[in-house]
């Protein structure tokens, strides 16, 4: 008989969602965990992250990765320990994190696992393994290389970020203010936009659901925005656009308002023209090779004290589709994971 360590427990694709995620839409199966062949390892998954993109990456259509299949699981990133090992590269012990989708144990093809799809060994010694799927990983390398590399900030600057709340926002926000910019955020709630001043130092934060866009942008950038990191797009991503400064930069990083439906090209680029700004997207595994540069220095700043790294976890691969539902419906701030490994 299989032994409980030896049976994969998989939150499943079971419809691409219409619109918002729906329970319907992710179903839980359990199977049995293969023996591993040559160039294999076998990781036990400690944390499911959850991230916007997942619902990205949950739709049909092929992009940087391949589209969400039908009885396959969810596509998330993850992090674990390796069990066991075929491949010379990682050993019993080894934290690792990537793509590794929403399964409780899973044996990986070394080899075929590149691009998008590597397996990364973590340093323990930088952070905490959920860290490894926060400011430390993926998300934070996002906000790393998309605000540090792309829009090269300058001190004195007004960075605006939507968004500001999640972890992707939250931290691209705190490294503004390392490089001496002006933050601004804006969030969903007056709590959210609370913490955001009080705790990681923003220098002003709007309810983004409360009066009109373009008024609170003038506001709180009244000499205009100089760099724009958009989560959002649509009315958001319009309203940044109309309060450009000159030079300004403009970083594309997600469209949190249009993942759930369609997807509306902005009225306002007329601006990026008058304004000499530009506008660029941000894939952040073009940069995967810097990562490990990249995270030595998040993690020196983590150990200063200089970056904050908020979590709220739930409990248990049952409570994946309700922990990802709360991740659109905005009930959380920071890194919001799911943990799955529970020492015997």
């Amino acid at each position: 008989m299989t032994s409980p360590q030896q049976i994969n427990h998989r939150a499943v694709l079971a419809a691409h969602p219409q619109g918002m995620v729906q329970t319907s839409d992710i179903a839980f199966d359990a199977i049995p965990v293969p023996a591993l062949r040559n160039g294999e390892v076998q990781i036990a998954t400690h944390y499911l992250s959850l991230d916007p993109a997942i619902r990205y990456w949950m739709n049909a259509y092929d992009t940087y990765v391949p589209g969400g299949r039908i009885g396959s699981p969810v596509r998330c990133y993850a992090g674990g320990v390796v069990v066991e090992s075929k491949h010379a590269d990682f050993a019993s012990g080894d934290w690792v994190t990537g793509l590794l989708s929403a399964q409780t144990q899973i044996v990986v093809d070394v080899s075929a696992a590149t691009g998008a799809l590597a397996l990364t060994k973590c340093d323990p010694s930088l952070g905490t393994l959920s860290q490894h799927l926060g400011v430390l990983g993926m998300p934070g390398m996002t906000a790393y290389f998309g605000l540090l590399r792309q829009a090269k900030p300058v001190a004195g600057e007004t960075v605006f970020v939507s968004a500001a709340s999640g972890t992707v926002g939250s931290t691209v926000g705190q490294l503004a203010k390392l490089m001496g910019c002006r933050v601004v955020g804006s969030a969903g709630s007056d709590e959210k936009c609370r913490w955001l001043v009080d705790t990681l130092g923003f220098d002003a934060a709007f309810n983004y659901k409360v009066g009109n866009l373009a008024q609170a942008l003038k506001q709180h950038a009244p000499e205009g925005i100089h760099i724009y990191f958009d989560n959002v797009g649509g009315e958001m991503l319009d309203a940044a656009l109309a309060n450009l400064a000159r030079g300004a930069r403009v970083v594309l990083c997600g469209a949190l308002s249009a993942y759930n439906d369609a997807y509306a090209g902005p009225k306002n680029y007329i601006k990026l023209i008058t304004a000499r700004g530009t506008m660029n997207g941000i894939i952040v595994f073009d940069f995967m090779d810097e990562w490990p540069t990249a995270t030595q220095q998040m993690a020196i700043w983590l150990a200063e004290g200089r970056l904050k790294s908020p979590e709220h976890i739930s409990l248990g691969i049952g409570s994946f589709c309700s922990a990802l539902i709360e991740l659109f419906s905005g009930a959380h701030t920071g890194k919001q994971l799911v943990k799955v490994y529970v020492a015997p």
